[in-house]
């Protein structure tokens, strides 16, 4: 059984290097190494971004948080299915057109060049604020495809991470941003396979079984059944919002789902785009969270050690091999899309933002692609001990890093995008607090009673909200330019 399965795996994994290797020869300059030279379509961005922005975290960490919360658990799906919705049918458009005004290749650049006299500033606390959190939502990458290598071959997971991240620092190494969108969309279209096949799959089992989904979520505990979790009044209200929050890390604030915006050619891809990533999102929540509530009909009674193992023992438990091979592939395919595109985003912090607008050295492009290489091979290999150091569930660092760069972020896009009197020191108090309060909070059981995904969200629009007002930026013309960013500035654009 396994044979067959380990076949497919590695078939898989060879598929997907040879794709990258054909695309990566279209990568020629450093702009086209980390945003692709507005030469991919809108489809085959929407369904990398989809890829992106869904990791290990759906199909192993939502997907076991509804196997442990129940009904409840629906709300996180509607809250991030909200952010996507909102964020490709009114944000999409506008980081298209900014980073065409602009020139910018990355978030942080995108916000140095609108707030140019703060523009180092800027860059070097958005690149320390992606780096303390990326990395530690990468490691959790790692650590989910040790978690599946070893639950499918009994593989240990050291050694099944050490081989996850080789592929995935292969994969963004040889082509960048052009190889990583073109896998993400093979390994989309198979993450979704997985998700809409087997909760089809387990509703056939529970019925040719004669068992019943509500009494198995009422035999499982009280609130399992309740849509609310049986909270009633603020703790409901705490519940549901807590749920919810996720919407907020898609605001915008989300560098490596940004940078698909920002890559779009057209109004009308853009359009196309939405179509895409929407019709995903839906069907692969849905799957999702009826992996979860299938699982626990299935298994009523027994007890896992690891819920966020549900859906591989579930694809081994219901499948015949050959099929089996293909879905759990699907995980993989979660991980690494996610993955390469963090280390890109880590890259391109080094790469673009400090060594060449922060730092202003002006090296040729085959040397800044070079540098991008390097970093990338550095970055894994910091992912990699944090996956093997870390013991913390899945699910919950991505919470974390949602708040830390995501939630931090977003009120910086949003404030920048509609408020003319949002000032660079106004930036500045947006990202420190973000940080700041995210560590704080996840740091104490203050996150237990309200999450940090909503805290720093808020907190970090007080603060920018609060600076731009006290300290307002001066008009253009008066600027020094001296204080540019780089020594070709990028254009503010209203």
């Amino acid at each position: 059984m396994h044979t067959v399965i380990m076949v497919e795996f590695v078939l898989y994994l060879v598929i997907m290097l040879v794709v990258g290797y054909l695309v990566s020869r279209r990568s020629k300059s450093h702009a086209d190494f980390l945003l692709g030279g507005k030469q991919l379509p809108g489809w085959a961005l929407a369904f990398s971004e989809r890829a992106t922005g869904e990791s290990a975290w759906l199909l192993l960490g939502y997907t076991g948080f509804v196997f442990a919360t129940g009904l409840s658990g629906v709300w996180v799906a509607v809250g991030i299915a909200s952010g996507i919705v909102f964020s490709w049918l009114f944000l999409a458009k506008k980081f298209m057109s900014e980073a065409e005004a602009t020139g910018a290749l990355t978030l942080p650049g995108y916000l140095a060049a609108r707030f140019g006299r703060h523009g180092k500033p800027i860059l070097w606390l958005s690149t320390i604020l992606i780096f303390s959190f990326m990395m530690f939502y990468f490691g959790a990458q790692i650590a989910g495809a040790g978690k599946t290598l070893f639950a499918v071959f009994n593989i240990p997971t050291h050694i099944g991470a050490v081989m996850s991240v080789l592929v995935v620092v292969i994969l963004a190494y040889v082509g960048g941003f052009v190889t990583v969108v073109w896998t993400d969309m093979i390994q989309a279209i198979m993450m979704l396979i997985t998700l809409v096949v087997l909760p089809i799959v387990a509703l056939v089992h529970i019925s040719a079984a004669d068992l019943s989904i509500s009494a198995a979520l009422t035999a499982a505990g009280p609130s399992m059944d309740s849509w609310t979790g049986g909270a009633i009044g603020f703790a409901l209200g705490l519940l549901l919002f807590n749920n919810f929050a996720w919407f907020f890390g898609f605001l915008g604030g989300q560098p490596q789902l940004s940078a698909r915006f920002m890559a779009l050619r057209s109004k009308k891809e853009a359009k196309q785009g939405s179509f895409v990533a929407i019709g995903w999102t839906v069907l692969a929540y849905s799957g999702a969270f009826m992996i979860g509530i299938t699982a626990l009909t299935l298994y009523q009674g027994q007890v896992f050690a690891d819920v966020e193992m549900i859906l591989p023992f579930m694809i081994l438990d219901l499948m015949p091999p050959w099929i089996a091979g293909i879905l759990l592939a699907g995980i993989l395919a979660a991980i690494i899309s996610t993955a390469d595109s963090q280390l890109l985003v880590i890259t391109s912090s080094v790469s673009e933002d400090i060594i060449r607008r922060a730092m202003g050295l002006n090296l040729t492009e085959k040397k800044l692609v070079m540098i991008s290489r390097l970093a990338i091979v550095g970055a894994g290999i910091v992912g990699l001990v944090i996956a093997l150091t870390s013991k913390s569930l899945v699910f919950l660092v991505v919470s974390w890093a949602w708040a830390g760069v995501g939630c931090t972020l977003s009120p910086a896009v949003i404030l920048t995008f509609i408020w003319k009197r949002y000032s660079g020191i106004g930036v500045i108090a947006t990202i420190v607090s973000g940080f700041v309060s995210t560590v704080i909070w996840i740091s104490t059981p203050l996150d237990a009673i309200a999450t940090s995904r909503f805290t720093t969200f808020f907190i970090a629009a007080a603060f920018g909200i609060v600076f731009s007002l006290l300290f307002p930026d001066k008009p253009e013309k008066d600027a020094d330019a001296s204080t540019a960013t780089t020594e070709d500035p990028l254009p503010k654009t209203d």
